[in-house]
């Protein structure tokens, strides 16, 4: 029994029922086709064909045998294909999604799977694939969702995803992908972008401010330079942004405060120093705030703490700030651990306190970077 992730089966649906729509409008003036289709009788599906065929070939192991029903025409049928009326024919069935999730399957991508020009989903996470995506990648012109995270891709970022129109969704963590990210990928009107769990090694552009993700993970990368204060552009969209052991130096921009729709920050194990911003406490919707284990001082802010209930998980242990308000401690879940808080339990020894406390005052440009301090 195939079975489709809940994303896959909406975008299915929202296709057929588009087709649906064209093919009630053309029925006084064209009849449909009968007959079962396959690459025998429908070029779509006979380009798809070669693809599928393609791709079994350059399948090296297939321990679950997820392929074994690959043969034959009726492509339709074969395990983690999906097909659908054609966008621009109703009376023509395409391949539509391809969705071999968690197969645990090794090989290579081939270049044929260009040929699949009428794909939306593409969904090929948890597997053992290597090398890096096809050249052909851009005529996949309608893709709307690319999942291939999860794999042991290598080289650097696929450069082809800038050149689909309709792409939305880009997962490819936890692969060995290395080098800069461009920032053009920001300028993507993408909805969720993933990028953690590589070796990329960039600094984050001033157009991470361009970006209308909802969703945006930067974590355990090796990031360089500044927290750019344009996220603070992201004001309308932005619904979760992760950038945890990534190794950014810098302070948190005021502009953070403005993410009004962000329900999850966190900003844990990087190397941010300053204060937290009082324009936090203009986040309404945030639920979760994590800045554990930097360079974090000063006081907490009250008003971030009188974000809850809706805060309802604030850690901020590992840091050195030296005092909290009691309101603080009313949130359901909090971690104040290895401060300078007088009185809380489980705080930094006095001598680190007194230490931090005599070095030189952290200073931060407009840009949020470290600034020459003033003497």
């Amino acid at each position: 029994m195939k079975k489709a992730s809940p994303s896959l089966l909406l975008l299915l649906a929202l296709l057929l029922l588009s087709s649906a729509a064209l093919l009630a409008a053309g029925q006084q003036q064209q009849q449909p086709q009968t007959g079962k289709q396959t690459a025998a009788n429908n070029p779509r599906l006979q380009k798809a064909y070669e693809a599928l065929q393609a791709l079994k070939r350059a399948i090296t192991e297939d321990p679950k045998n997820l392929t074994r029903n690959w043969c034959g025409p009726d492509v339709c049928a074969y395990y983690g294909v999906f097909c659908a009326p054609a966008p621009d024919d109703p009376h023509a069935v395409t391949v539509a999604g391809l969705d071999l999730n968690h197969g645990d399957l090794a090989g290579t991508f081939p270049e044929e799977l260009g040929l699949l020009s009428d794909l939306a989903l593409l969904h090929l996470n948890s597997n053992r694939f290597a090398g890096g995506l096809p050249e052909s990648l851009p005529k996949l012109h309608l893709l709307h969702e690319l999942d291939v995270s999860n794999n042991r891709l290598s080289g650097g970022f696929p450069q082809h995803i800038l050149c689909l129109p309709n792409v939305k969704y880009v997962d490819i963590r936890f692969n060995n992908l290395c080098g800069p990210v461009p920032p053009a990928i920001f300028d993507k009107p993408l909805d969720a972008l993933f990028l953690n769990d590589n070796h990329f090694d960039f600094e984050l552009p001033e157009s991470l401010g361009n970006s209308p993700a909802s969703v945006i993970v930067l974590a355990n990368l090796r990031l360089s330079g500044c927290l750019p204060p344009s996220v603070g552009r992201m004001a309308g969209t932005l619904n979760e942004f992760v950038v945890l052991n990534a190794g950014l130096r810098s302070c948190i921009p005021q502009e953070v405060g403005w993410l009004r729709e962000l329900t999850v920050l966190d900003l844990s194990f990087n190397q941010l120093q300053g204060q937290l911003p009082e324009s936090m406490a203009g986040m309404h919707a945030l639920e979760q705030l994590d800045v554990a284990h930097n360079e974090l001082s000063g006081h907490i802010p009250e008003g971030i703490c009188a974000l809850a209930p809706n805060l309802r998980n604030f850690t901020y242990s590992y840091n050195y700030f030296c005092s909290e308000p009691q309101r603080c401690l009313d949130i359901r879940r909090i971690d104040d651990r290895q401060n300078c808080i007088a009185g809380r339990p489980d705080q930094r020894p006095a001598d680190q306190c007194l230490a931090f406390l005599h070095r030189p005052p952290v200073h931060c440009d407009e840009h949020g970077c470290f600034a020459p301090p003033h003497y």
